[in-house]
């Protein structure tokens, strides 16, 4: 589409016009339009991390993560991860060209921190697109590490399917049945889940949870975030 060939023009222009921006990535993989300050990267059709520039590496790259060929929601905090991948989506699929979107970024120190990003799709002589711009303004603002805390393995198998039947709504006895557990073994793995997250009763274990990212957000029934499960 035309807003799309315009940003790929827009892109090598600006990149002639001033060779003093500094870009790191596969050498096939084109200039990347820079910005002083401001992260950039270009993913591909799977999402994965081709090229970014040198502001990106610092923030994500630190001294031993490599962000190219990394998929981009591995910098995403796992709470955010599922409604950023649907707009991703509506790129790769051809039913927009561009969104605008806040998100929880995880950079290389594991902190999380709020930005505000901007993804543009790239089409050259197909309709398919074949690039997909990204940059993100950070507000350098993070988020208190208590409430958004970077990926760990914090839960059980069973703790993590009865925090989804929790969060459905599903009563102590129907989710005893479900995982052929007694009654009293599904009130002990819950008292343990209010110790974990620091909760006082139920409602707050579930609001908790999603605060923290460990429930994804978006999805029915509720589904824990593997990545916090044992």
């Amino acid at each position: 589409m035309a807003t799309s060939v315009l940003a790929q023009t827009e892109v090598a222009q600006t990149m002639a016009q001033d060779p003093a921006v500094d870009t790191v990535g596969p050498a096939e993989g084109g200039p990347l339009l820079g910005r002083p300050g401001l992260p950039l990267v270009c993913l591909d059709r799977s999402l994965t991390v081709q090229q970014a520039n040198q502001e990106f590496f610092g923030r994500f790259g630190g001294d031993s993560a490599q962000p190219c060929g990394r998929p981009f929601a591995d910098l995403v905090h796992p709470s955010a991860q599922q409604p950023l991948l649907r707009k991703f989506a509506g790129l790769t699929e051809g039913r927009r060209d561009r969104f605008t979107s806040e998100m929880l970024a995880v950079g290389s120190d594991g902190q999380a921190f709020t930005a505000s990003l901007s993804a543009c799709a790239v089409r050259s002589s197909t309709p398919d697109v074949s690039a997909i711009w990204v940059t993100m303004a950070s507000d350098e603002e993070p988020v208190d590490a208590d409430v958004m805390p970077s990926r760990k393995k914090i839960i059980s198998e069973v703790d993590a399917r009865i925090l989804e039947g929790i969060a459905a709504g599903v009563s102590t006895v129907p989710l005893a049945a479900r995982l052929y557990l007694s009654r009293q073994g599904v009130e002990y793995h819950v008292t343990c889940l209010f110790r974990k997250l620091r909760v006082p009763n139920r409602a707050a274990l579930v609001s908790r949870a999603y605060s923290m990212g460990v429930l994804k957000v978006g999805v029915w029934p509720p589904k824990v975030v593997e990545d916090f499960v044992k």
